[in-house]
């Protein structure tokens, strides 16, 4: 049985299921989560990043929560990652971004927490900044590598993407061809060296663990700002993203206007439309593939829970009740264990 996780506003939903069978559970939460990430060694072992009250741990998947221990130098917490391969007294390895940006490692589930300081001396951070806020900026995504732990990705809003190949310890500054206003970064589960990024100018990709990089962006336009990322286990040539023509109508329901679009084997961006919403009221996608599962995605946004089992080419909504008021709030995040 799979288990979907996302939050809007104070509430943390929990999805459970498989096939047709689901159902949806809301639990309360501390504040609004803008980040969630699970353990995939402690069943219903979750972190919670709030904009102003710092990281919240749950080991009873959102029923409680608790304070995370001391370390991390900001209340802001804007991005949360568990390492798929490095686990250190039980737990795997936990990062957490915050704004303005920083880049804290804890080893133990949490309790304690240790800054990686190199990533803020980096000759581009003098350009680093975030429009809303543009006197700051943030660690909008973090992506340890799924093939080597000693080497994560840090995605800047706005500033681009970082590479750490010490654990965080050192750093090297973004590369030409990669995005400077990076939303999300993915690795492929089976294939080395392969890193993906959606970002507000479009979308970029590395294949040899990001020393190098290309944007492609050919058939997105109009809709060239990408929010979310997802890639087909089965096939790393099958990319499905969240996508809409700026900011502005990417987040709000009210004001929204956005669409999936899917790039396959190297071709141009094609939009799919079939079994999801009308692109208006409906606010950007959070988007994820199960590593086990080829050929199936799953897309969560205020108007429901879709699932694609043809590789991102139709789709459809899972029946589970959808609350009303769930279609005027956006959604902040998403993890599937």
């Amino acid at each position: 049985m799979k288990t979907l996780y996302f939050s809007a506003g104070n509430t943390l939903y929990e999805i459970q299921g498989e096939k047709e069978s689901w159902t949806m559970t809301e639990r309360s939460t501390p504040n609004v989560l803008l980040c969630i990430a699970a353990d995939p060694d402690n069943p219903g072992r979750l972190y919670g990043g709030t904009f102003d009250d710092g990281l919240f741990i749950s080991n009873d998947s959102g029923e409680t929560w608790k304070q995370a221990g001391a370390g991390i130098a900001h209340d802001r917490l804007m991005s949360i990652a568990v390492s798929p391969t490095e686990m250190k007294n039980g737990y795997h390895i936990v990062w957490a971004g915050t704004e303005p940006s920083g880049l804290f490692r804890s080893e133990d589930g949490g309790e304690t927490w240790t800054e990686c300081p190199a990533l803020l001396d980096l000759p581009s951070k003098a350009t680093w900044s975030f429009p809303p806020r543009p006197e700051t900026h943030h660690v909008r995504w973090i992506e340890p590598d799924a093939h080597d732990e000693n080497r994560i990705f840090a995605g800047i809003e706005l500033g681009g993407v970082m590479r750490s190949e010490d654990k965080g310890m050192s750093w090297e500054d973004r590369k030409p061809g990669s995005q400077h206003d990076c939303h999300t970064l993915k690795m492929h589960p089976k294939v080395s060296g392969r890193i993906y990024e959606a970002a507000g100018g479009g979308y970029a990709e590395s294949t040899d663990a990001g020393s190098t990089w290309q944007t492609f962006n050919e058939g997105l336009e109009p809709y060239n700002y990408l929010v979310g990322i997802a890639v087909d286990s089965r096939n790393e040539d099958i990319i499905v993203a969240s996508a809409a023509k700026s900011p502005r109508t990417a987040y709000k329901p009210s004001d929204a206007e956005t669409i999936l679009v899917r790039r396959e084997n190297g071709g141009k961006w094609e939009s799919v439309s079939e079994g999801l919403p009308d692109p208006e009221d409906s606010a950007v996608f959070s988007l994820a593939a199960h590593p086990d599962e080829p050929g199936v995605f799953h897309a969560v946004n205020n108007t429901g829970f879709y699932i694609s089992e043809d590789s991102g080419q139709t789709w459809h909504r899972v029946p589970v009740e959808w609350p009303e008021h769930l279609k005027d709030k956006k959604i902040h995040w998403m993890t599937l264990v």
